[in-house]
């Protein structure tokens, strides 16, 4: 089942509060496109960071005066991405961007989008076969050794550490978890990962499920490096559940609004996202450059981002724009509809 057309209720009032993000002027790479369609494969449609996304899709193509849009699967399912992707290449679409569930079962059907003459552009999974450029805003090794770091530090450099990530087919979660890993070993040595990495981070249940069963079986767990925009939030209630706040760290990337409570609780110590309202909004206005045959280039400047690193071998871009959430920024980030 897919969730579509979500209807955007009370826009304006969300885009007024979304301001420093979603500027209102009209970007000079806009001036004089004809209108173009511009579809969104979300992971999971309906959850506050995918909601996010949404409203920033959907003010860009206001903006650009496209029509632009996201779908998403009810679950975090590749089998359902397959699906609505063969509706948009049936639907003639001009541009197809992708947050891949599992990369790899959906290079047959994104090779035929391109076959049909769409554009595809992914996201949160670099080298991803059968797009024509990926989009990210860090590099997963950047992002793995940031988040260990930020446990480094809250665990004081001890103890016993588990991985989630939001499933175990996700590219970039996988690269993320290798370089927390190695850097945890290189340097901190009087940690250590307990079992394997947990693919439940798109799930708070799973993820609470999980994260219990390890406080039980592991007395010694003093840390949690959570990926996937749910991991946090369910490991963070089960570390809430077992009144573990004071001796096991979370950290991990999460929507501000949804983790806010646990922020100012210290269930979750902090976490390093994208804003994926931007993550939207960047989406599409690459999207309409595509479909109107315009270079995108090294350097070239990108509205709310500044310069873009384009690797044209690597079919990537990386627009660096980070944001720390932790006691010092929540509020901030909440009030911004994050």
């Amino acid at each position: 089942m897919i969730v579509s057309r979500r209807g955007f209720m009370g826009a304006a009032a969300s885009l007024t509060a979304l301001a420093p993000f979603a500027s209102a002027r009209l970007s000079p790479v806009f001036a004089g496109d004809a209108p173009k369609k511009i579809a969104v494969v979300a992971k999971i449609g309906g959850i506050p960071w995918f909601n996010a996304m949404e409203r920033g899709i959907q003010s860009a193509g206001k903006e650009a005066g496209c029509n632009a849009w996201m779908i998403g699967p009810t679950q975090a399912d590749a089998a359902q991405q397959v699906s609505a992707i063969e509706d948009l290449i049936a639907r003639k679409v001009d541009v197809i961007g992708v947050v891949p569930n599992d990369a790899s079962s959906l290079v047959p059907v994104l090779q035929r989008a391109r076959a049909a003459g769409i554009h595809v552009i992914s996201h949160e999974s670099p080298g991803q076969q059968g797009a024509e450029w990926d989009l990210e805003f860090t590099t997963p090794a950047a992002d793995g050794e940031r988040h260990m770091e930020a446990l480094a530090k809250a665990t004081g450099g001890k103890g016993g550490y588990i991985i989630i990530v939001g499933s175990l087919t996700v590219p970039q979660h996988k690269m993320r978890a290798d370089a927390a890993i190695a850097l945890q070993k290189a340097k901190y040595p009087d940690m250590h990962l307990i079992g394997d990495r947990f693919g439940c981070g798109e799930s708070v249940d799973d993820s609470y499920r999980t994260v219990m069963d390890q406080l039980r079986a592991h007395p010694d767990l003093t840390g949690i490096v959570a990926f996937g925009s749910q991991g946090p939030i369910g490991a963070a209630r089960a570390v809430d559940a077992r009144g573990k706040i004071r001796t096991v760290s979370v950290v991990g990337p999460f929507s501000p609004g949804q983790g806010a409570k646990y922020v100012r609780s210290g269930a979750i110590r902090c976490g390093y996202i994208w804003n994926p309202l931007l993550a939207g909004q960047t989406l599409v206005r690459l999207g309409v450059m595509l479909a109107n045959d315009k270079p995108i280039t090294n350097g070239m400047e990108m509205q709310d981002i500044g310069a873009l690193q384009v690797d044209p071998a690597q079919r990537s871009i990386l627009a660096p724009k980070m944001q720390i959430i932790d006691r010092s920024t929540i509020d901030e980030l909440v009030a911004l509809g994050l």
